[in-house]
């Protein structure tokens, strides 16, 4: 639901008061019968009880709330300021009634009039009532304001969070590709330098469209086919590679940038072996509802030898997913086949984003 922007929700604020306050106090005109002989002088005495409902509303709305209720060590002022307010008042009101009504003529014989107090009590209590209204909608008011404060907080919390994690990220994905091309330069310069121009590509990608909370998908996509371009030249013939993007032409799906590109990595990483036959599948789909990047790759686990990489891409990935997508996503990963295969998928839904 769209959010009403501060001004917006005073002036809807003010009018609502203004039209419920311009019915109440032109109840008692508008109870009038047509045929009703009654100087206009006793409507206008009707109206001393609706404007002392307005007179007690906003002396609770616009002082007793802010100045009494709402700080500390003062709430017991409040009670006692409404008792004063309420009580006078409501003396006033029987006084007035009493010399409205002194210069008219006495009831009929045999009507018992019902004593003073119970019109005091009535009007003590209907006083009371309109102090009740105006804490509740300062209250409410005041709930709606801490909560939207809550949200800024968290929002901003999760957007510094983030920046951190992407900061961490950026060095951390350089550092594994440019360890390849360091490798490349040992056996095949052409290809080292067929990698730092793929790299350079990357690089235009991670500094610029990084910085923003979602790219279109399409982009992503981009970024992903040239990452897997700059892997294919270092791999050796006994490597299978297959990378497939079932995503619309030019998809403007927003989704978080290098969201899958650790999975990836881990996957160039762990799926291939300098000895044995291996292979990576990439996917990258969507549809109305669901973005998926599922990849599987066969499974050389590290050894304890291998000191290279330290996990922190996936353990970003986790985090990431949980504070971009939070109850909107699952990841599933598993050994297949025995544990010759290993298989990462994350599922992403878009439909309530």
């Amino acid at each position: 639901m769209k959010q009403l922007s501060p001004t917006n929700r005073r002036w809807l604020e003010t009018f609502i008061h203004l039209i419920s306050w311009t019915l109440v106090l032109a109840s008692p005109l508008l109870m009038k019968q047509p045929n009703d002989d009654q100087p206009y002088l006793h409507y206008w005495f009707d109206m001393l009880v609706p404007l002392s409902l307005l007179a007690v509303f906003y002396l609770n709305y616009g002082y007793y709330i802010p100045r009494l209720l709402f700080v500390e060590n003062r709430r017991w002022h409040f009670l006692l300021a409404n008792a004063a307010t309420i009580i006078g008042i409501a003396l006033a009101l029987r006084y007035a009634s009493h010399l409205h009504f002194a210069g008219i003529r006495p009831p009929a014989r045999g009507f018992v009039h019902p004593p003073q107090y119970v019109f005091f009590i009535r009007d003590v209590t209907s006083l009371v009532f309109a102090a009740c209204i105006s804490v509740a909608i300062r209250l409410s008011r005041r709930l709606q304001e801490s909560e939207t404060a809550r949200r800024e907080a968290v929002k901003s919390r999760t957007e510094a969070e983030l920046k951190n994690l992407r900061s961490q990220l950026n060095p951390h994905f350089l550092l594994n590709t440019l360890n390849n091309i360091y490798a490349l330069i040992a056996f095949d310069t052409d290809k080292a330098q067929e990698a730092v121009q793929e790299l350079s590509k990357l690089l235009r990608y991670v500094l610029y469209d990084n910085q923003q909370v979602f790219v279109p998908l399409s982009k992503e996509a981009d970024f992903i086919r040239n990452y897997i371009e700059l892997m294919r030249i270092r791999l050796s013939a006994h490597v299978r590679l297959t990378a497939r993007f079932d995503i619309q032409p030019n998809s403007q799906t927003p989704v978080a940038p290098l969201l899958f590109i650790s999975l990836i990595e881990n996957a160039f990483k762990h799926g291939i072996s300098p000895t044995e036959d291996s292979f990576i599948d990439i996917l990258l789909s969507e549809d109305p509802s669901t973005i998926c990047c599922r990849i599987a790759n066969s499974n050389h686990p590290k050894t304890h030898t291998d000191k290279s990489g330290s996990g922190i891409g996936l353990e970003q990935v986790a985090k990431r997913l949980e504070l971009v997508y939070p109850g909107r996503y699952r990841w599933e990963h598993r050994l297949e086949d025995g544990g010759q295969t290993y298989v990462s998928a994350i599922f992403i839904d878009i439909l309530h984003q």
